[in-house]
């Protein structure tokens, strides 16, 4: 009795409460060795390794359709209208908001929109992956260029393309002043690159030639990109300076941690690590000799390009939201509805999900509402999630003894199918009893449905 006493006072001082309807997979893997494992047993032989595999499996198989799924995260929705997906997300149960008495809404998905890729297009529309195009002064023997305007999504690194350049030319600075941006070229050795008559090493100059610039990956966004002067930097030799460019608090407004620094004195791939005050702080060294007072740098975001249906999306009113429902005007074509979709009748909001960058879209009515994401695991994500509840236990073995005998070669197809059979009674019954119906709950429900209604 003292030992039992024990036990119950650690449980209730401890933190994991209500963990007994739970056994670890660790020790429905070490059960089945013992119980469904050996001579004179269903299995005669099985290696460990291949029976921690199938548990595996049966437990993201089941935490789809028939565990309870727990997993739920709570997020504040910024002015970006856009959730991250959780690590461990498979698929989600229920959108909603909840409103100040702590009730939750129902958001619906949206079918009608999305958030494709941009394809970046020439004058004549045709499609020019990954890159865009710059008018460029050429210049005889100079491997710097002055492009038309100003241009603040080069960044070094691009390929450069167009007459008189030769193949694999490379943007090796960058420099923004005065609404010009001027680079300089090399090859891939890192060797200055200069203009070339094709097919020989003839230098030759040629006023507004058209190049093209091509990035490996993304074209960044110029729309996102800032150009910022009056910055003052070191020479990356003070340690106070080593990695710091400082200017007015006031110009920083826009500039984000993770933006690329493009600058002469800072080497290709520079980003901002932190902002502080009048201070931001970068990942490497300035590389100039002397101390800069009064330069001008371009932040560049590498958030992809916002597409003109997302960004439509989130800065229109759902039209389900224009009218309040307080009055008669909530429905200003009243009797002209015809047709009208019930997914859209609702003024909650909506979503949608971009699989491909992993976030969820909101309509612009959910912007600083509280939401809730009840969402589906694999129940793999760490060692204190792989647990199973006990009344689907029995299913667990039944379907790990089901996939080790379809695999042997050995094994009468008669006895496969048999257990093919025990593992879909065991997952019913465990549905059967994960779906957690009560009696009493489901007469209060009923007796509600034999309310009159009176028209």
């Amino acid at each position: 009795m003292g030992y039992l006493n024990q036990l119950a006072n650690n449980y209730y001082s401890g933190n994991n409460h209500g963990n007994y309807q739970f056994v670890s997979l660790d020790d429905i893997i070490k059960q089945f060795m013992i119980v469904y494992v050996g001579e004179n047993k269903i299995i005669p032989k099985a290696k460990r390794l291949d029976v921690a595999f199938h548990a595996q499996r049966a437990m993201a198989e089941l935490s789809f359709d028939t565990f309870k799924s727990f997993k739920a995260c709570e997020l504040v929705i910024p002015a970006t209208l856009q959730m991250t997906l959780p690590s461990d997300y498979v698929n989600y149960t229920k959108i909603s908001w909840v409103d100040s008495a702590g009730i939750k809404h129902l958001l619906y998905p949206t079918s009608k929109t999305s958030n494709p890729e941009i394809k970046l297009q020439n004058d004549d529309g045709d499609i020019v992956e990954n890159s865009l195009i710059a008018t460029g002064d050429l210049v005889s023997g100079s491997s710097s260029v002055t492009l038309d305007g100003e241009y603040k999504n080069i960044v070094p690194g691009m390929v450069i393309s167009g007459p008189y350049i030769t193949k694999r030319t490379l943007v090796a600075t960058v420099t923004n002043a005065s609404g010009i941006t001027t680079i300089t070229m090399e090859d891939s050795a890192g060797v200055a690159a200069t203009p070339l008559l094709p097919g020989t090493t003839t230098d030759v100059g040629n006023t507004g030639t058209v190049l093209l610039f091509s990035s490996l990956g993304q074209v960044y966004s110029e729309e996102s990109s800032h150009i910022i002067e009056g910055l003052s930097w070191g020479d990356g030799t003070a340690a106070d300076f080593d990695y710091k460019i400082t200017g007015t608090a006031s110009t920083y407004s826009n500039i984000k941690i993770g933006m690329l620094v493009v600058n002469d004195n800072f080497p290709a791939g520079t980003t901002v690590t932190n902002v502080s005050g009048t201070t931001i702080v970068v990942s490497t060294k300035p590389t100039n000799t002397t101390a800069v007072t009064d330069g001008e740098v371009t932040f560049i975001s590498t958030d992809p390009i916002d597409s003109t249906a997302w960004s439509n999306y989130k800065s229109s009113t759902p039209s389900e939201n224009q009218d309040d429902y307080q009055d008669d005007t909530y429905w200003p074509a009243n009797g002209e509805r015809y047709g009208l979709d019930p997914q859209h009748a609702q003024a909650n909001g909506s979503f949608y999900i971009d699989q491909v960058s992993g976030k969820i879209h909101f309509s612009s009515n959910i912007s600083g509402k509280t939401v809730i994401l009840d969402y589906i695991s694999d129940g793999l994500g760490d060692d204190t999630e792989m647990q199973v509840h006990k009344f689907a236990e029995e299913a667990m073995y039944k379907w790990i003894s089901h996939a080790i005998l379809a695999g042997m070669s050995d094994i009468p197809e008669y006895q496969v199918n048999r257990f093919k059979r025990e593992r879909f009674a065991a997952i019913r019954t465990a549905k059967l009893r994960l779906s957690n119906i009560k009696l009493e709950e489901i007469t209060q429900i009923l007796r509600g449905k034999s309310k009159q209604i009176k028209h």
